[in-house]
């Protein structure tokens, strides 16, 4: 070979090894960056060229693939009572992405996740279409029903929990939206689309997870909890140096209670929990400090994301606040926030004699020819408060809920504890109250439920705004269906 064609067949060579390097590089170290590109389309047409795994609620799918045929994509995603649902569900939209379980669990749904490798490979050889499999949730369809009824045509949102697993038994956010009229690719659906996110109500906002509100007196519980562990009281029938009305420290200005008839002057704690005086709690919460009532929220959840595996908004408790600033975040109001969830971890902590579980949305995770590929294992989330500080606490929220401001959630033969609010809200607390319930409910084979409600802006009339009048009803509802009562 002469020279010439010598360097001709060696630059030949060098080309090819160059090319065969780069195809291996792009297929192989760079796959997963070139898969998630935005600008390519190809993996959300093959996500919808086949059917989607469905969501299961009760042995029951709540989602569904219609076959469309279209160019690009062969199936678009709907849903079963999709308004009850979408808070559990999001959305999945050829044009919009995902959200929620539909984007958490999208590799399950979708078929793509590498535990089913073994499923698609058997579907390929013996020539199967191609198919997602299932996510099984915790949710009860009739606490679920219950709570979507319940809050009706009103703003607000329900969560359940079983206080013993942390299983989330209902997830309900009003008003609610239906991800099917966006699930597509058409104008129409881009309309639906932008008419959702301009609408002041915000109707795809989750606000059982992903809303904050001042908590009100249902927070009373954790400032309760915390004059136990403390040992700033050792009983619920000890009587507190209260006086009413009650001066914040350092200040001039005057709390009072919502009520005359209220007696909340030096009242025990049980007296002050029943009546859901302002005065005793704020002053607990002075006399134990900011220090002490912080650390106590924050073992009941406050200040941290709870992943269910939908992450919920952090609660707040505030850790730098005057002593005034402190009285006024102990009865759930000045710069304490907290999400449904979160009042119902406190309810569910206490029933559960102070052992606060992990809350959860998705049971098992399988494949479709329903093989479990993956199943919840229940964990402890913090032990907030004692077993005999947990027993204290069930009898003050008995006590609300038979001789206090909860009547409306009782339940005949069920053991319910409960506490209402109604949080002051907006500049000057201008705004109309938010409507609290938070509660359990333990039947007489052991069964247990704990449920927190919020209503928003639940009637035209302020002084008809409560939690008692509003929530509690809605709570018990929920309750009965859990409880099959």
């Amino acid at each position: 070979m002469n020279k010439p064609i010598r360097r001709v067949s060696i630059f030949c060579l060098v080309l090819i090894l160059a090319l065969m390097v780069r195809t291996n590089w792009v297929q192989g170290v760079q796959a997963d960056a070139w898969a998630s590109n935005k600008y390519n389309k190809r993996q959300v047409y093959d996500r919808y060229a086949y059917p989607r795994g469905n969501i299961i609620v009760d042995g029951q799918p709540i989602t569904q693939s219609t076959f469309v045929d279209g160019l690009r994509y062969k199936y678009k995603r709907s849903w079963v009572d999709p308004q009850m649902y979408a808070p559990v569900t999001g959305y999945s939209s050829q044009a919009f992405g995902a959200s929620q379980l539909e984007q958490l669990e999208d590799g399950v749904l979708s078929g793509s996740d590498d535990r089913l490798f073994f499923r698609n490979t058997l579907d390929m050889l013996t020539g199967e279409q191609k198919r997602g499999g299932d996510v099984v949730t915790t949710i009860n369809s009739k606490a679920q029903k219950a709570a979507f009824e319940g809050l009706g045509n009103k703003k607000g949102a329900v969560v359940a929990l079983d206080p013993k697993t942390g299983a989330i038994l209902a997830l309900v956010s009003t008003p609610s939206y239906d991800p099917a009229s966006f699930a597509g690719n058409e104008s129409s659906d881009t309309k639906a689309w932008t008419d959702l996110n301009a609408d002041q109500n915000k109707p795809m906002l989750n606000r059982a997870l992903r809303e904050t509100y001042p908590p009100g007196s249902t927070f009373k519980l954790v400032t309760a909890s915390a004059a136990f562990e403390n040992g700033l009281y050792q009983n619920i029938d000890d009587q507190t140096a209260t006086p009413d009305p009650y001066t914040l420290p350092g200040t001039n200005f005057v709390l009072k209670n919502e009520s005359d008839r209220e007696q909340c002057g030096n009242a025990t704690v049980k007296s002050g929990m029943d009546q859901s005086c302002n005065t005793v709690f704020a002053k607990i919460g002075a006399d134990l400090g900011k220090d002490k009532m912080r650390v106590q929220a924050e073992k009941f959840g406050f200040n941290s994301t709870v992943d269910t595996p939908i992450r919920s908004e952090k609660s707040v408790y505030p850790s730098n606040s005057t002593p005034d600033g402190t009285a006024q975040d102990s009865i759930g109001q000045h710069d304490t926030q907290a999400t449904p969830l979160q009042m119902a971890m406190v309810s569910a902590a206490i029933a559960n004699n102070g052992s606060l579980m992990q809350p959860y949305l998705v049971a098992e995770e399988r494949s479709a020819s329903l093989t479990t590929i993956s199943k919840h294992s229940e964990k402890q989330f913090s032990q907030p408060i004692s077993p005999a500080t947990a027993q204290k606490m069930q009898d003050l929220m008995v006590s609300v809920v038979e001789n206090g401001t909860g009547k409306n959630a009782k339940i005949p033969g069920v053991n319910v504890g409960g506490k209402t609010g109604t949080a002051q809200h907006g500049e000057g607390n201008a705004g109309l109250p938010f409507a609290w319930f938070t509660s359990y409910a333990k039947a007489s084979d052991g069964r247990t439920v704990a449920v927190a409600v919020v209503v928003e802006d639940g009637s035209n009339n302020r002084d008809g705004i409560s939690g008692g009048r509003l929530a509690a009803p809605i709570a018990k509802s929920v309750m009965q269906a859990v409880l099959g009562k």
